[in-house]
Parts: structure tokens; C-alpha cells; sequence
């Protein structure tokens, strides 16, 4: 709400008391602000505090949208004097690719309402605003006509096109919104369900489902490719993560593995792009791995799991382990006791991370040669240090399990002083599990082991996408109607997110 310069009453009295109730207006507002931004504040200060007193990210970033709305609507609430463009705006330009709609606010008159004389243009004022086209459901008649011969009585007719879901009535572009809605923004399908029903199209949760699985066997090939590019690589980050699978037999859910495997070579300038698959398991032994793994030589870089040693035993593959899973460990002794020794370990591996951040999208000689003249002496004098305190605290307290669980790692975790390529930390690994932590707490669980698999195989491909910059659902929507027209399985490498980038201008 602002004040219209233009018509401001012309009563002297009138005018004192408006500037009185403004200014006391405006003191109540900022004193509100105040006590809101303090809030904001300490919410995020909890964020970082110890474990015991963080609140939950989703629950924290509830509460800071509806904290800074109430910012928003006191400011939009107080009347501010001048123009609405008087404040300097710090909002980045609108992206290029999205569609423009000019609306025209022109002169009532060409004559000047002051002299009678005739006006020029001698300028204008663009401003733009973000609109929103809401989504619709449409419907696509195919008429194929019917000819035929008089002399013979044979009938042409041009066959039907293929369709993604066998006798279904769903288009890709349908299918993959509800792919994009179920595994990317983790909107269940009875959720989907209840949308669709308030634009007036009742689509049962099955039937959702059935178009799913449908449209997972046209993508299971494209996955197999991925996954293949990836373990061609010879350097790769794994993890795993839970996922509750249903048990109908127990009437309960069974604890199933998501195994996540990432391959990222932006930090020291690599050729390839990046890839993230995902591989159901039933539980978490060292043989999913191994057998994930098998044709796999090269560097693996994971967390504390033992079970990962299995695989590093085979010839070709050596195994380096988190700094930044070693750091936890020291940060949680430290917040929890105060711990001199737990504080010094902290300081001695954030300067190693800071000489990292000097490196970072270097190539590899350049990278290693860096770490050589800098690195080398931190972690070399961390040891020794780490085993002089080890000596001097008691063997059953937190501190020596942190300071244990970094020696007997650390040949793994001295890795990246002798290959240019190596991180430091499996954050590219951790970064994608994200995203299936938040899924099951939206989807609770997955319905079947097939179910799960088939969040494994769009999840990679939603995260292959995104981490190559490309739009998901526009790569899925292309991806599926090139299969149903019948695209060669000899040329799915032209299907790839980064090859699909190259010929198409949508980015996200």
C-alpha cells in the first residue's frame, strides 16, 4: 500500500494527524520486524547447535517461510510515500528463455494537458512482473480416415500411432509430469489423484500407478546405458541410504538399501559429465557392492562402511574414505565437552579445506602439485599428533573412538595427496541422497521391492539430469516420445542428458 503524491488532502490538520498515525505506524512495524528477524536468527543459529537441540530442516524451513511472510506483510501493510519504482530493485532479470506477454500502458492523449501542444515519445519504462499459466488437462483427437476402392473393396487406412501405455490414454507428456510429481517434488500418486480431480478429471490412484510402471519399462533401457557409462568410469563416490519397503506377508515394512553411486569430475575439470544411479538392495550386506562393483577398477570413494573393503581387496581398485565424516566425528565430541584436543583436530582439518578451495575446478597436476607444497605437512603432522594424544586419553571415551576411527583410516583418507582427481569428502555422493530422504517422508515407504526399483531408476535419471543442468521433466517428456516412435536401442547415447543438452535450449 503506498500514498498517492498526487492527491494528498490539502487540510493542514488532516495532514499532521496522517504523518502522526504514519510515523507511529511505522515504529509499531519496525519494532515487529525486529522481534521477527531475531527470531529468524535464532532459528538458524538451532540449525547449527547440537544435536539435541536441532530442529528438523524441513520443520526449520516451515517456520522461516511463515516468518519472513509476516515480514512481508507488515512492509506491504505500512504505506510508504513516493512511487512504487522510487526503490532501487536488487531482483535478478527474469531467465531469457521464458515467454514474454507485453502489455501497453500508453498516454491518454497526445496533447499535452498544460499548453495544448502536441506530445513526442521520448522514451519509456519497462518493468516486468512474473505471471503463472496454470496447468491444464487437454484432450488429443487422432482421426485416421477410412479409404476404399470401389473396383477391389480394399479398405487403407493408416494404423494406429504407437501409444506409451498399451491401450491407455495417457500421452507422455502426461506420463512424465507424473513421474517428475512422484519422484522429483515427491507428491504421491493419491495426492496427484486429488489434484487431477479438481480440474475435473477423475484418474484413480491405480490407474496412476499402472501408467507408471508402464512408462518405467519404456526407461529401463536408458537406465542400463547410464549405469554402464557410469561403471566405465575409474573414479566414483558411493553410499547407501534406508528406504521402508512393504513386507505384506509381516503386515509391516521391511528395511530396504538404496545404493547410490556418483560420478562428478567438475572439482579438478573432467571430461565427463556427471552421473547419478541408484540400485535397489533388500539389506545392506558387502556383497551388494561387490556385485555392483564387479566390473568396476579404478578409485572408490565412500564413507566408514567396512563392507566397501570387500570390493577395494579386488586388484584395480583402491578405496579412499570422507574427511568430512572424520570431521564429524571430532565436531560432535567438541560440541558435546568443550574438548581442547577435539577443537585443535577441527582447526587442522579446516585449514586443509581451505587450501582445497584454492583448488577447486583445477586439473588434476595442478591440484596435486598444490597439495604436495601445502597439504602434505598438515596431514603428516596431524598423525603424529593424533597419536601422541590417543596415548594420553582414556582408550574408552568419545574422543579416542574419534581419533581411532581417523587412524585406521588413514592411509584411505590420505589418498588425494597422491591423485590429483581425488576429493577430499563424498558430499557428491551425499547431495544426491538428499533428495530420497525427503522422498520417504512423503511417500513413508515404497509398496514393493519392484517399487523401490522403480524409484531407483527414475531418481537416477532425475538426478543424472539435474546434475547436468537439464529440465527433467522436458528431458523425460522427449526421451519417452522419441522410444514410443521407435527410436533405435543402438542410439540411446543420443537420448544422454548432457547429449539431449547440447541440441535443446531448455535449461533449468
Amino acid at each position: 500500500m503506498r500514498l498517492d503524491l498526487d492527491n494528498l488532502p490539502s487540510d493542514v490538520d488532516l495532514l499532521h494527524r496522517l504523518v502522526r498515525e504514519m510515523a507511529a505506524d511505522m515504529q509499531t512495524r519496525d519494532g515487529e520486524i525486529e522481534r521477527l528477524q531475531l527470531i529468524i536468527k535464532k532459528l538458524q543459529r538451532m540449525q547449527f547447535g547440537q544435536r539435541a537441540e536441532r530442529l528438523d530442516p524441513d520443520q526449520l524451513a516451515l517456520a522461516l517461510e511463515d516468518l519472513d511472510s509476516d515480514i512481508g506483510r507488515l512492509r506491504e501493510k505500512q504505506p510508504v510515500p513516493g512511487p512504487a519504482s522510487a526503490r532501487p530493485s536488487r531482483r535478478e532479470k527474469f531467465p531469457d528463455h521464458l515467454p514474454r506477454e507485453d502489455i501497453r500502458h500508453d498516454a491518454d492523449s497526445t496533447v499535452c494537458p498544460c499548453c495544448g501542444g502536441a506530445l513526442h515519445a521520448i522514451g519509456e519504462s519497462v518493468s516486468e512482473m512474473l505471471d503463472w499459466v496454470p496447468a491444464q488437462f487437454r484432450v488429443i483427437r487422432i482421426t485416421r480416415p477410412k479409404y476404399a476402392c470401389r473396383c477391389c473393396e480394399s479398405v487403407v487406412q493408416q494404423p494406429a500411432p504407437e501409444r506409451p501405455i498399451a491401450g491407455g490414454m495417457a500421452t507422455t507428456a502426461l506420463l512424465a509430469h507424473i513421474l517428475i510429481s512422484k519422484y522429483c517434488d515427491h507428491l504421491p500418486l493419491y495426492r496427484q489423484s486429488q489434484i487431477f480431480a479438481r480440474y475435473g478429471v477423475d484418474l484413480a490412484r491405480s490407474t496412476l500407478a499402472d501408467w507408471v510402471g508402464g512408462a518405467c519399462w519404456w526407461l529401463e533401457a536408458l537406465y542400463d546405458r547410464i549405469s554402464r557409462n557410469l561403471l566405465a568410469s575409474h573414479y566414483l563416490f558411493a553410499d547407501d541410504t534406508s528406504v521402508p519397503v512393504l513386507d505384506p506377508g509381516r503386515g509391516r515394512t521391511k528395511t530396504g538399501r538404496l545404493w547410490v553411486y556418483v560420478r562428478d569430475q567438475r572439482p579438478w575439470d573432467g571430461p565427463d559429465p556427471p552421473i547419478a544411479i541408484y540400485i535397489f538392495a533388500p539389506d545392506r550386506k558387502a556383497e551388494r557392492p561387490k556385485e555392483h562393483l564387479a566390473t568396476f577398477t579404478g578409485v572408490i570413494h565412500v564413507d566408514g562402511y567396512a563392507g566397501f573393503e570387500q570390493v577395494a581387496a579386488r586388484d584395480g581398485v583402491t578405496l579412499a574414505t570422507c574427511w568430512a565424516h572424520t570431521r564429524r566425528k571430532f565436531y560432535d565430541v567438541e560440541k558435546a565437552t568443550g574438548s581442547p584436543i577435539a577443537a585443535e583436530a577441527l582447526r587442522r582439518i579446516r585449514a586443509l579445506y581451505a587450501i582445497e578451495a584454492e583448488v577447486r575446478g583445477q586439473p588434476p597436476a595442478h591440484r596435486l602439485a598444490h597439495r604436495r607444497s601445502f597439504s602434505v605437512s598438515i596431514v603428516q603432522g596431524l598423525r603424529t599428533w593424533l597419536e601422541r594424544q590417543f596415548d594420553a586419553i582414556p582408550a574408552s571415551s568419545t574422543l579416542a573412538d574419534a581419533i581411532r576411527y581417523a587412524l585406521t583410516r588413514w592411509k584411505a583418507l590420505s589418498r588425494f595427496l597422491h591423485d590429483g582427481r581425488i576429493d577430499m569428502d563424498t558430499n557428491p555422493v551425499e547431495r544426491a541422497i538428499r533428495p530420497i530422504t525427503l522422498g520417504r517422508k512423503n511417500h513413508l515407504f515404497a509398496g514393493s521391492d519392484g517399487g523401490a526399483q522403480r524409484w531407483a531408476i527414475v531418481r537416477s535419471l532425475v538426478e543424472t539430469a539435474r546434475l547436468n543442468d537439464v529440465e527433467p521433466y522436458a528431458w523425460l517428456r522427449d526421451v519417452l516420445q522419441r522410444m514410443v516412435d521407435g527410436h533405435p536401442v543402438n542410439r540411446l547415447d543420443e537420448l544422454m542428458p548432457w547429449a539431449w543438452k547440447d541440441e535443446n535450449s531448455v535449461k533449468s
